[in-house]
């Protein structure tokens, strides 16, 4: 099966935003070699950063959506193109992918939307999303239509699709983690995130935690 093998971008003189994030000041090379990878870190480190770079360059709406999809979700993405697009270079093996979805936590509201005025000239197409509007759906529903009715073969790209970062989802059995850190980009096992760390020092003393809460 063809699947995305490697994300290269050379070192840049450039010393704006983003090439100043420390992820990409010195360059990168990535080479993914699992069928599930997470890019994990702080806000502001780069991860959806180039979640976005990745899609633009599949071609897909950086709004969320395929290929095919050209949502209209308002002033926040009126030409709007990520800086790292024109520079990463992405590695297939064997064959490019040109099928897939990029899923934006923040803007699914508008890729529903999208969706719903589609459906009043082609109600089919809801067939494609569980049967029904989105909007008619709760929120993880919604989330659980567009995985099981979208999702099949091809590359797909989540930008916080639970929105927690949940230490649950990140151990996915032989996945790839890479931390998006103040030194950089570097591949870390499970138990090193500060998602696993911080959950499981909460349940081994959740008292310590309230009391320094509500003290």
């Amino acid at each position: 099966m063809p699947f995305l093998s490697h994300i290269t971008l050379p070192k840049t003189e450039i010393a704006d935003y983003p090439f100043s994030i420390p992820a990409f000041k010195e360059g990168l090379t990535l080479r993914l070699h699992d069928n599930v990878t997470f890019f994990v870190g702080e806000n502001g480190s780069g991860k959806s950063t180039l979640l976005e770079a990745i899609a633009d360059q599949c071609g897909f709406s950086l709004r969320g959506g395929n290929r095919n999809h050209n949502v209209d979700s308002g002033e926040e993405y009126n030409g709007y193109n990520t800086p790292l697009s024109g520079s990463i270079t992405l590695g297939w093996t064997p064959k490019r992918i040109s099928n897939g979805f990029f899923m934006r936590a923040e803007s699914f509201f508008n890729f529903a939307d999208y969706i719903d005025e589609i459906a009043e000239e082609d109600p089919d197409i809801l067939d494609a999303y569980g049967g029904k509007s989105l909007h008619e759906q709760s929120h993880g529903e919604s989330f659980l239509s567009l995985f099981q009715n979208q999702f099949s073969r091809g590359i797909y790209i989540l930008d916080e699709p639970e929105a927690t970062h949940s230490p649950m989802l990140l151990c996915y059995p032989e996945a790839t983690i890479f931390n998006f850190g103040t030194s950089g980009l570097e591949e870390i096992v499970y138990k090193d995130t500060a998602h696993y760390q911080l959950t499981k020092s909460f349940l081994d003393n959740p008292d310590a935690y309230f009391r320094f809460l509500f003290d």
